[in-house]
């Protein structure tokens, strides 16, 4: 209508041959340069043919015929590079935005895939808090609290120590040796995990448990007593080159004790006070293949263990104290001793 109208109509003497305009730019800006191309090709095609047979704004505006074809080349040179150049920065514009989406793309697998590895090596640490600090404690460090200590009350520490092991180190290839106490240790593991106790840590030969620490527990002395007849039980399995059985000697205390962790790179939680002190020197001032527990545990366990008073030793730093050997569990009280219903761990 714009290039073929006749030169004596109206149309042909209004300024609208710019009107195809916007739909060449919107053919290069939707489809790019290609588009932009072919739109440019069918309006100049057309321009030229109206044009060229005496019709359209250019003829009817034109003074002359070089005066027309002026105006037609002003009209094909505007429009194609206008649209070429619009639609080429539009494409680059899309390219852009294609290889922006890419890269978020790829950062959003690589974010996804160290998160994965985060939490990983976050489940990692936490498998490993958990296997070097009770529950309990472990829960503390990984929120992010800096102190873990706390006193306790009323608990019972038990010390047990395998009787002539340093001869039979001395004896054995290290790999032997090694081998030999991890059997040993973790079979007491496995039964400190029974009555539910906490196993605080070994020192050489030395082995030390708590009940009552980390969560307090009100019968925790009767199973510290069920441990100590197991573990004595259980190391009657082991046998010395020559035949004879390993022994321990197993001391019990009962008290008070202040328990936290300590260290920055090899955690450690552990115990103090005069109640581990104590424990200790019932072991130490033990007999091979007895179990020594002191006045303040006996008063817990009376009721429902057998007994028998050893008498009046010295402990260091405590002076004369009375003990007392725990022999085993009295029958008339099996069904009611709370120390035979083991707790979850700690």
């Amino acid at each position: 209508m714009v290039f073929w109208a006749q030169t004596e109509a109206d149309i042909a003497r209004y300024p609208l041959e710019y009107l195809p305009f916007p739909l060449v730019v919107w053919a290069g800006m939707q489809f790019g340069p290609r588009a932009a191309a072919v739109g440019s090709f069918l309006i100049s095609a057309i321009a030229i043919g109206g044009t060229a047979f005496g019709m359209g704004p250019f003829v009817a505006k034109a003074s002359s015929t070089q005066q027309a074809v002026l105006f037609l080349q002003a009209f094909l040179g505007v429009i194609t590079i206008t649209s070429m150049v619009l639609s080429a920065a539009e494409s680059e514009r899309s390219r852009s935005a294609r290889s922006l989406a890419a890269l978020n793309r790829e950062l959003e697998q690589r974010v996804a895939r160290r998160t994965a590895e985060l939490a990983a090596q976050t489940d990692r640490i936490n498998d490993l808090l958990h296997n070097i600090l009770p529950a309990g404690v472990a829960e503390q460090l990984a929120s992010g609290s800096q102190t873990v200590a706390e006193t306790f009350n009323d608990v019972t520490v038990l010390f047990a120590d395998l009787v002539d092991f340093t001869s039979f180190a001395a004896q054995h290839p290290p790999t032997v040796v090694v081998q030999f106490l991890n059997d040993v240790f973790c079979t007491f593991d496995d039964l400190v995990e029974q009555y539910g106790l906490e196993k605080i840590k070994t020192i050489g030969d030395a082995y030390m448990v708590v009940g009552g620490v980390p969560k307090p527990r009100s019968n925790s002395a009767f199973a510290i007593a069920h441990l100590a007849l197991a573990m004595q039980q259980a190391i009657g399995q082991y046998r010395k080159p020559d035949g004879s059985p390993f022994r321990l000697r197993i001391g019990i205390h009962s008290g008070s004790a202040v328990a936290g962790v300590i260290g920055m790179k090899k955690l450690v939680y552990d115990l103090w006070g005069d109640t581990v002190n104590v424990a200790s020197r019932m072991e130490t001032l033990g007999q091979p293949g007895r179990i020594q527990v002191s006045q303040a545990a006996f008063d817990r366990l009376h009721s429902y263990f057998h007994l028998e008073q050893r008498g009046t030793i010295a402990v260091k730093g405590k002076g004369e104290m009375i003990t007392y050997w725990l022999i085993g569990e009295l029958s008339s009280h099996q069904d009611s001793d709370p120390g035979l219903h083991p707790h979850p761990p700690s």
